[in-house]
């Protein structure tokens, strides 16, 4: 009798210890689901809005993405230049004048580039500087200040009419950045330093000794405002 007590209680020990080793796994009824791949955009389009000393224009901009950090781009632009000399006053009604000014300046360039995105690995896509540059056609549209006949200034739209084109070749650098988390879309700001070279120059001014200036360089800073939307 004490003999089969002993085994009895030797085989619930091993059974014991068995259960207490044993692993139980649990597992989810619901079925693995995997992260959505981000969507791509290989292209983009937007406006430009440009502020520079010279006054305020405005344009479009055509991206396309070759890689993670290259990008192509077409920009177009309508904006003032003004010669550096010229010094503008109001009058008593607010009408503004610049004494000894002979041409109003529009200038329009379309031109071809390439942006290069940095520190893609570094920091958060919320934030994407980059540098850029491009070059292409430049047109200086010219017109009038003052009437040929009476010498008085001459109304801007009217000026207009009157206008004649003068064709360079352009270009920029500048540096900036897009800001924001939803790729799909662009907001960002861009400064640019253009290049805008005229040969033999266009009379601009008349100096205080009567002599008539010309201005040669269309270019200098913008600072260019950057809305869009990706595709």
């Amino acid at each position: 009798m004490k003999n089969i007590l002993i085994v009895i209680l030797m085989g619930a020990s091993l059974s014991f210890s068995q259960g207490k080793d044993s692993t139980i796994i649990f597992t989810s009824p619901e079925p693995e689901t995997t992260k959505p791949e981000p969507t791509v955009y290989d292209d983009a389009w937007g406006v430009d809005i440009l502020l520079s000393n010279n006054g305020f224009g405005f344009g479009g901009f055509y991206r396309h993405e070759y890689s993670r950090n290259i990008f192509g781009t077409v920009t177009f632009g309508i904006a003032e230049s003004k010669d550096d000399n010229e010094v503008e006053y109001y009058d008593y009604w607010g009408q503004s004048y610049a004494p000894g000014k002979i041409n109003r300046f529009l200038l329009i360039p379309v031109l071809f580039g390439v942006q290069y995105r940095l520190f893609a690995d570094d920091i958060t896509d919320s934030f994407r500087p980059y540098v850029n540059a491009g070059a292409g056609p430049t047109m200086v549209l010219v017109h009038p200040y003052r009437d040929e006949g009476t010498g008085e200034q001459m109304d801007y739209f009217r000026s207009l009419g009157l206008a004649r084109p003068r064709y360079t070749l352009g270009g920029y650098i500048g540096a900036g950045a897009f800001f924001g988390a939803d790729m799909g879309s662009l907001s960002g700001i861009n400064i640019r330093y253009y290049f805008v070279p005229v040969d033999g120059g266009i009379e601009s001014l008349v100096n205080g000794a009567g002599k008539k200036m010309k201005k040669t360089d269309f270019g200098g800073f913008f600072i260019t405002i950057n809305l869009g939307s990706a595709f």
